[in-house]
């Protein structure tokens, strides 16, 4: 049994500290709780390296890309001046049997062709093919120039291919279409001869 002095000297280890250690620690608790607070409303504001670095790299890539799409149109735009120079036209057989037929078959064979632009041009295909004459091109690059969507330029590229029209080269990533024999026939080119 426990006797009475025993709880007298157990009481008598226990020493209570004074009111004003007690209020000492409340408050210097109460301050930490307040600066943690702080610190995780403040530290969203403070940019790290790492986020300074990830936003220039971003900012980066993007212009980038810009500089390969403005140079993607240049080299478009090169390409078609250059294939206009090296066009060899065909002429239209002329029809003998009526002076008027005549008349008519060389008036078409006077006009000047017309320059294709890059968003507004009839007969995609062969504009594509014209593209790809000079130079193997990405179907990004092919999209660039002719102003379509992705999934326009794949599938006419796919319909090309398939045709045999142009063919891929696999071995790069991405892919480089270029035209066959078959394709400078439909656009009526016999052969290219650099000056």
């Amino acid at each position: 049994m426990i006797n009475h002095i025993d709880i007298q000297n157990l009481v008598m280890l226990v020493d209570i500290p004074n009111i004003g250690t007690i209020i000492g620690i409340f408050i210097a608790f109460v301050l930490g709780i307040v600066a943690i607070v702080v610190y995780n409303k403040v530290k969203p504001l403070i940019r790290t390296d790492s986020d300074l670095l990830k936003s220039y790299t971003e900012r980066l890539q993007y212009y980038e890309n810009q500089l390969i799409d403005m140079k993607i149109r240049l080299d478009s735009t090169e390409l078609l001046k250059e294939s206009e120079e090296l066009e060899i036209p065909i002429s239209k057989p002329k029809e003998v049997k009526v002076e008027k037929q005549e008349l008519v078959s060389s008036a078409q064979e006077e006009k000047p062709k017309e320059r294709m632009h890059n968003m507004n041009f009839g007969n995609a295909t062969d504009y594509v093919l014209r593209l790809i004459t000079e130079k193997p091109m990405t179907s990004r690059d092919i999209q660039i120039t002719i102003g379509r969507t992705r999934e326009h330029t794949s599938r006419m590229m796919k319909k090309l291919f398939e045709e045999g029209l142009v063919e891929r080269n696999m071995q790069t990533k991405p892919f480089t279409y270029y035209i066959t024999d078959k394709g400078k026939a439909k656009l009526g080119i016999t052969k290219l001869t650099h000056q």
